[in-house]
């Protein structure tokens, strides 16, 4: 059975073979790419159900490829995982800044990669079910159809930052801190840092324009949606 298809991006095959086999020992169908402009290319011909983006890469590197794929609304909802050498937070921010939905870093255990894709898709998963839609005034939130609106034209939002303004808009005026937000759209197991939630933020207001102003920055713990 399968469980899903993976699109592998690295220029070192052993790091591919690593990612071919553990996953297909998991029941996912691998596709894999060694440059950038190929990952585009395979990702817009054949969408996957998730993508392993290594950062460094010859030619356009991970954070273009991320940024382009995310501008593109054929493939714009596909989480995207970084994977990366560093655990800086620098490199995390800037991959979560061109719309990446989570990360990793090399060297890394497959069991835990494979975790992370699971827990991403079923979470993607989960939000397509929910059936409860959410208008706020202009802005409309529909999760049956992930879909986002702002006066009646659609937002692309990644969905990182699809789940955490529907996590927001749904509990309006409840307070909730960074880690409460990451708990109710990733799991208590997942480590993030402060400013990784604040760019995810930023990314959202940016994007929702006058509709941004609901998201309220409640100083000193965390956010709300306006009430």
């Amino acid at each position: 059975m399968v469980r899903g298809s993976i699109l592998a991006v690295d220029d070192e095959e052993d790091v591919l073979e690593l990612v071919r086999y553990n996953f297909h020992k998991e029941g996912f169908k691998v596709e894999t790419a060694t440059t950038g402009e190929d990952a585009i290319k395979k990702a817009k011909a054949n969408p996957p159900n998730a993508i392993l983006l290594d950062r460094m890469l010859p030619g356009i590197d991970g954070i273009e490829v991320c940024r382009q794929l995310k501008l593109d609304s054929k493939t714009s909802s596909i989480p995207i995982i970084m994977l990366t050498a560093k655990g800086e937070e620098s490199d995390i921010v800037s991959g979560l800044e061109v719309g990446a939905d989570d990360y990793v870093t090399k060297p890394f255990s497959p069991k835990v990669l494979i975790a992370r894709v699971r827990r991403i898709l079923h979470r993607q998963t989960a939000a397509q079910q929910e059936k409860t839609p959410v208008k706020i005034h202009e802005l409309s939130i529909d999760p049956a159809r992930y879909e986002v609106t702002v006066k009646n034209k659609p937002v692309e939002l990644t969905f990182t930052e699809f789940m955490i303004l529907y996590t927001l808009a749904k509990r309006p005026g409840l307070v909730m801190s960074r880690y409460n937000i990451v708990d109710a759209i990733r799991g208590s197991n997942y480590v993030v840092t402060d400013r990784a939630v604040d760019v995810q933020i930023v990314s959202l207001r940016r994007k929702l324009g006058p509709c941004g102003k609901y998201i309220e920055t409640v100083r000193g713990v965390g956010y709300r949606f306006k009430d």
